[in-house]
């Protein structure tokens, strides 16, 4: 099968070969054509990390070669599910809530609840998940090694418009004072922002979209912290060059792949993966959020993130950045 899709790509380059696969998608599929094509493309998507990180592995390794390289705190974004061998790395902002109802009802006996009976808010709440991390080193390599492993990407550039929505456009406390209050001071031009988000969002102070762009690509953001994992790029939260998934899905074929993943699984009888209702046919949008950033600035960020978009098979987005 790998072997097919090289000889796909090399007229086509990776992503021409995405897109005609995406394209190539009929309603009127049979049962055994559809998986088929599923298949081919979870091939191509996992053939295209292994080929950039084995082009370029020190780009996206961060000094770290191997497994016994990284630190516990690498692993915080994995969760296990040791009935099922079953590990899932967890991304904010690319269906990870519904990812994690679908982990925490996978702990209970059959018959399996509804995901969608589980709150988001208890599958937010800290040990309510089992993390890889929370084994000792030899357990954790065993099951890096024998579980099925699987994560979901999203365009970097959409997941970072959602982030920024979710966190600073509506009322979250939490996210004003740590991260809005200094943003605005100083890139906002407030000197003494409101204590409070209420309080700010009643005076009308509102953080911007280029505000936060610009506190992402102040080079003092990450030396004096790493980014916030909701907007921290994606392969630095799940290390695909170092830990080899058994399936990658996409945001933009959430339930397509959904369905694919749990079928894999042998779970497709026992568990549907909730609706997704958020919006994710954005991308229209983002030349509008991109607006009043300069181009200069929508240049940097996408080296910021470029590693998530040649990684993950999302494609340059020229119309913001050749002016």
């Amino acid at each position: 099968m790998a072997a097919a899709c090289r000889g796909i790509l090399l007229p086509l380059g990776f992503l021409g070969s995405l897109f005609l696969i995406m394209l190539s998608f009929d309603p009127w599929d049979t049962s055994q054509e559809k998986r088929e094509r599923m298949q081919h493309l979870q091939e191509v998507r996992k053939q295209l990390i292994k080929d950039i990180c084995e082009g370029d592995k020190e780009a996206f390794s961060e000094g770290k070669h191997s497994l016994e390289d990284l630190s516990n705190k690498d692993l915080n974004n994995l969760i296990v599910d040791d009935t099922h061998g079953l590990i899932y790395c967890y991304i904010p902002k690319v269906a990870c809530t519904n990812w994690k109802r679908v982990m925490f009802v996978l702990n209970w006996s059959e018959p399996y609840h509804d995901p969608m009976s589980i709150s988001a808010d208890l599958v937010h709440v800290p040990k309510k998940l089992t993390l890889l991390n929370s084994f000792p080193r030899t357990e954790m390599k065993a099951k890096l090694k024998h579980y099925t492993k699987f994560l979901f990407v999203r365009d970097p550039f959409v997941r970072l418009i959602s982030a920024f929505r979710d966190k600073f456009l509506r009322s979250n406390n939490y996210y004003y004072q740590n991260y809005a209050r200094d943003i605005l001071r100083l890139y906002g031009n407030q000197p003494d922002p409101p204590e409070t988000v209420e309080e700010a969002f009643a005076s009308g102070m509102h953080l911007s979209f280029y505000n936060f762009i610009q506190y992402l690509l102040d080079p003092l953001t990450e030396k004096e912290q790493p980014l916030e994992p909701h907007w921290r790029q994606m392969h630095r939260l799940c290390h695909p060059c170092l830990i080899e998934y058994d399936f990658v899905g996409h945001q933009e074929t959430l339930q397509e792949d959904a369905e694919q993943l749990l079928t894999i699984l042998k779970l497709q009888d026992d568990i549907k993966f909730p609706p997704s209702y958020e919006n994710m046919t954005i991308l229209r949008f983002v030349s509008d959020w991109f607006r009043t950033v300069p181009l200069e600035d929508r240049r940097k960020l996408y080296k910021l993130y470029e590693g998530d978009f040649r990684l993950f098979g999302y494609r340059r987005p020229h119309e913001l950045l050749d002016g």
